[in-house]
């Protein structure tokens, strides 16, 4: 009789965003995973077997310390400066909070951190929002996690709950001049959010180390078959 596959678990913040929704379909109908774990701010409607959810404000994560177990942790949390209030709510949304769900990973002892960034995060970059993820990428791999993944996608596709008049204006844009996203500026070209995901478990499963996943990269990975 051949031996069971271990048993995992995956855990998800920000389940009910673009990518992040996307991810928990396909983690639940994944033959990777035997439990689903999802932190969320109120009840996702979802119901299937696999599925554990950790209902929780997370205005204090340490509150749920003992809730963050498992292998693989996805961190597809994000939001906008006017969706948060104010450029401090941003940051903690996009940067505190990550760090923090991270730390307490890392102390739990799950063995991956996946996180969604953005093309052009920098530390140093002028741009508030590409200068937030780019703190917050720094401050991921400064913890001694042995097996990250930083995918940093271009302007994601795919239906929102909530509109944002901007990005839907962008991506009319990316759509009509995908043809010039070519050569070097490829990994500029729009990605599907479901893309994202089924690269993100992908790399869960088959990369054993630190990586950093740019869009067109992104791209590749996720249509694998």
């Amino acid at each position: 009789m051949p031996l069971k596959t271990k048993e995992k678990t995956a855990l998800v913040f920000g389940a009910t965003g673009l990518v992040g929704s996307e991810l928990t379909k396909l983690l639940l109908s994944s033959d990777h995973y035997d439990c689903i774990k999802i932190f969320v701010r109120k009840e996702s409607g979802l119901n299937h077997p696999k599925l554990i959810q950790v209902v929780n404000n997370l205005d204090n994560p340490e509150e749920i310390a003992s809730e963050i177990t498992g292998d693989d942790l996805y961190c597809c949390l994000g939001t906008t400066k006017k969706k948060a209030g104010s450029r401090e709510a941003f940051e903690w949304v996009d940067l505190h909070l990550p760090l923090k769900i991270a730390a307490i990973a890392l102390k739990n002892e799950v063995r991956k951190f996946l996180v969604v960034s953005s093309i052009g995060a920098k530390p140093d970059s002028r741009n508030f929002y590409l200068r937030t993820k780019g703190n917050m990428e720094q401050g991921i791999l400064a913890l001694d996690f042995e097996n990250i993944c930083i995918v940093r996608p271009s302007i994601l596709l795919g239906q929102r709950e909530e509109r944002r008049m901007g990005e839907e204006f962008g991506k009319v844009l990316v759509r009509i001049f995908s043809f010039l996203f070519a050569g070097p500026l490829k990994k500029y070209k729009g990605i599907q959010a479901s893309t994202v995901a089924k690269a993100m478990i992908r790399l869960a499963n088959t990369v054993n180390k630190r990586v950093i996943l740019e869009s067109h990269k992104l791209q590749e990975t996720g249509s694998l078959r």
